[in-house]
């Protein structure tokens, strides 16, 4: 494969992994699934798929931001959404090596983790009014919001994300469709 056809296929991956989060993300928000402390956004399940190209990382991050853009929480959640989902894509994809049998089991940790963190501090610092500034932060609801984000996000990729990488597997895709 020439370097071009690298290079395009890096873009169609990534393409195709921002506009599959996207919608899937439009469809969990119109279940109320999407925002908030507790969200089940079925386009987390996809936050595997550094584990097979790299290109799932701008993917993976651009998806997230044109989700958020329906956020009710605007830009705040374009910056900290997009940003725990960029940190995530990419410790994701420096863990996929690390596997029990052929599962990259810790892949599956970083969208938990940085989502719990990033989202759940994101959340502790509004105001009752919805009004967002870090003096705002308090530990007292950083925790609560932290666990149900981490446990939704965390329930995604085991519920969906590690059928997803099985499937992949099984079906030989993850060799045929990312190829790097």
């Amino acid at each position: 494969m020439t370097t071009t056809n690298r290079k395009v296929l890096y873009l169609a991956q990534s393409a195709v992994i921002a506009a599959l989060y996207t919608v899937l993300t439009y469809v969990a928000a119109a279940l109320n699934l999407a925002y908030g402390p507790v969200q089940f956004r079925f386009s987390e399940a996809l936050t595997v798929l550094p584990v097979f190209t790299p290109a799932a990382i701008p993917g993976l991050a651009l998806g997230c931001l044109l989700s958020n853009l329906m956020s009710p929480l605007g830009i705040v959640d374009w910056v900290f959404g997009t940003g725990a989902t960029l940190l995530a894509a990419i410790l994701s994809y420096m863990l996929r090596k690390i596997c029990v049998g052929r599962v990259p089991v810790l892949s599956l940790l970083p969208p938990a983790v940085c989502n719990a963190l990033i989202i759940g501090w994101e959340i502790s610092c509004l105001s009752e009014a919805g009004a967002f500034h870090f003096s705002y932060f308090n530990p007292a609801v950083f925790w609560p919001n932290a666990l149900s984000v981490g446990a939704g996000e965390l329930a995604v990729c085991l519920v969906l994300g590690l059928p997803l990488i099985l499937l992949l597997q099984k079906s030989g895709a993850d060799k045929k469709i990312f190829r790097n």
